[in-house]
């Protein structure tokens, strides 16, 4: 029996976060896929609080938030790090991984809502890619230089956000106007194929969620 499980949904970027993590870090462990529409006994007890994925397991022990759960497996496990050795770097890391988190919602609203709220959404994630795109222009990785923390952290923006464009028809990333974010991206979604979920099938699944969010209405 596994010490270590992971209690996830294969679209959801936050769970493949930490599977990216425990694969990097070689760690064996039992992924458990829930179903949000009938969520597990395992999950609610597990995180009665917020009810969500991911959640890790150790030895018992859950684990929910997926950059807490990050920093959790980095300092637990041997292997590569995944947080910089440097304070200064590490606390570089922590900022830009809560800059990507907090806006989240606003990607998400300026995808989903309508009306005066989404263009306010959409407002707040052009600035997004505005201070992404200049952060871009002449780095690789966020920080550092190698892939890490906030490169994980970042995987939505790489290729959930794309997803969410095509299947609403909402454009906001476009490459004349943020050229060195889109060459990141499409660099980031190359490199780390394998960690990623293939994007048709993310397509077909979100295709389908918005159908079922229209039809709702």
């Amino acid at each position: 029996m596994a010490n270590v499980k992971l209690i996830g949904l294969w679209y959801s970027p936050f769970s493949k976060r930490v599977e990216w993590a425990l694969k990097i870090k070689g760690v064996e462990y039992e992924y458990i896929e829930d179903d949000l529409q009938n969520k597990s006994s395992l999950l609610l007890q597990s995180n009665p609080i917020h009810k969500a994925v991911p959640v890790l397991i150790h030895n018992g022990k859950p684990l929910c938030e997926s950059s807490v759960i990050l920093e959790y497996i980095d300092e637990t496990f041997e292997g590569p790090s995944i947080l910089p050795k440097d304070p200064y770097d590490r606390a570089l890391a922590r900022f830009w991984a809560k800059f990507f988190e907090d806006k989240g919602l606003a990607i998400r609203k300026s995808i989903f809502f309508k009306g005066d709220e989404q263009e306010k959404a959409k407002e707040e994630v052009y600035e997004m890619l505005k201070v992404l795109d200049n952060e871009l222009k002449d780095k690789k990785f966020f920080v550092g230089d190698k892939f890490g923390f906030v490169d994980i952290v970042a995987n939505a923006a790489a290729l959930w956000l794309g997803v969410l464009e095509e299947v609403s028809g909402v454009v906001l990333v476009t490459k004349e106007k943020y050229p060195n974010f889109c060459g990141w991206r499409d660099e980031y979604c190359t490199q780390n194929k394998e960690y990623l979920p293939p994007r048709d099938e993310l397509l077909a699944h979100y295709q389908v969620y918005i159908q079922r969010v229209a039809a709702s209405k």
